[in-house]
């Protein structure tokens, strides 16, 4: 197992008490053979492989010299493993501060006595109710290890990104759904290699997503006893800690969302849009491409659809309503009726302006309303 050790783990975060809390907590995989397991990797490295050509035709973005971020098939513990990387590299910053902090704020002693194992932990239990979950991700920003390889130059921050395909998740939910496991596996390769496509061909894209990430975490409030405030009154909105009666200021937003500050809503907001922006491209590249290479596309379609959207335990909703997972599925809806809209109306070279810089990307209001963002990047007002 990869060490994400040194000051790190004894500091805000343990990491890798983290690893191990998720690898201990997470559900077993689906039961198959040594052989079908080999199979299903081959096949997803097969279909990842065919996805590029597949959406390159059809969104007319990038060449084959475009890609550098590797595709990597991985298990649940692989999973956990790339995202404690990526989580550790992208909230160094704002660790290092809160670190600095602990030491002279009034929080520092109670934090020093919780310590970084305890947070650790609570890494490790989120990651682990997510990692039987994911089906794909690209990572953007992922720093390069020996048994997680990223695209980029060697020794870059951040390193290149790179594609992960979840291998035991694919082959439980193409059970679950009882749909032909082939075109599942190419279904799901089609949307995540366009997320691959996205940052590939876009080269401004990554750095501008982590500029705004940064931003974000820059505007956290790191005095500890603030966070810690922030967090209390978050859960408690969640636990049913109002008054019987109070009125539900918060709207039902997310633990995330709740503990941001007037800026950081702000950045929120255009975070947002770029998300909605991307899942949605990728859902529509996913549904156009779909019926040309995928023969049972329409009953997948429907079947996932009625995944998405089922109840789930008590728990589960609870959790999702927490960390926000119900706004992501929101942003599928909501992106892809943006980019069927705009294409419809100006085509797909016309859409493919969005990728043109940051001036150019919708924003939140636009999202909803996408004739808005057409008049505003095609059609310049009259005098």
């Amino acid at each position: 197992m990869t060490s994400f050790g040194g000051a790190a783990s004894s500091g805000m975060v343990d990491w890798d008490l983290a690893v191990t809390t998720a690898t201990r907590l997470m559900r077993p995989g689906p039961d198959v053979s040594r052989d079908e397991a080999r199979a299903v990797v081959t096949e997803l490295r097969k279909h990842a492989k065919a996805s590029e050509t597949h959406v390159r035709g059809f969104t007319r973005l990038g060449t084959d010299e475009t890609h550098d971020a590797p595709v990597l098939v991985v298990d649940r513990p692989g999973w956990v493993r790339a995202n404690v990387a990526g989580f550790r590299e992208l909230l160094k910053p704002l660790l290092d501060k809160m670190q600095e902090r602990r030491g002279t704020s009034p929080g520092g002693v109670l934090l020093g006595t919780v310590g970084g194992k305890v947070t650790g932990v609570e890494v490790g239990m989120l990651l682990s109710f997510l990692a039987s979950r994911v089906l794909g991700q690209y990572e953007t920003f992922a720093p390069a290890a020996r048994d997680l390889p990223a695209g980029g130059p060697p020794g870059a921050p951040n390193g290149g990104g790179r594609l992960l395909l979840v291998a035991p998740n694919i082959v439980h939910v193409e059970r679950e759904l009882d749909v032909d496991p082939h075109d599942f596996r190419l279904w799901v390769c089609l949307h995540e290699e366009t997320h691959r496509t996205q940052f590939s061909a876009v080269p401004w894209l990554r750095d501008h997503m982590q500029g705004e990430v940064q931003s974000f975490l820059g505007e956290t409030d790191v005095d500890p006893m603030t966070v810690l405030e922030r967090v209390r009154q978050a859960v408690q909105s969640f636990a049913g800690g109002r008054p019987e009666g109070e009125e539900d200021e918060d709207g039902g937003r997310s633990l995330v969302e709740l503990v941001q500050t007037p800026a950081q809503r702000e950045i929120l907001g255009r975070l947002t849009a770029v998300m909605s922006l991307l899942e949605g491209h990728a859902d529509f590249v996913m549904d156009g491409v779909g019926p040309e290479v995928v023969p049972s596309v329409a009953e997948i379609r429907e079947k996932f659809q009625q995944r998405r959207a089922k109840s789930a335990s008590r728990l589960d909703l609870a959790l999702r309503k927490l960390l926000g997972l119900d706004a992501k599925l929101r942003q599928y809806r909501d992106g892809e009726r943006f980019v069927r809209a705009v294409v419809e109306e100006v085509g797909m070279d016309g859409f493919n302006r969005v990728w043109t810089s940051p001036n150019t990307l919708p924003t939140k209001a636009e999202i909803a309303k996408p004739a808005e963002w057409v008049t505003r990047v095609h059609r310049k007002p009259e005098a």
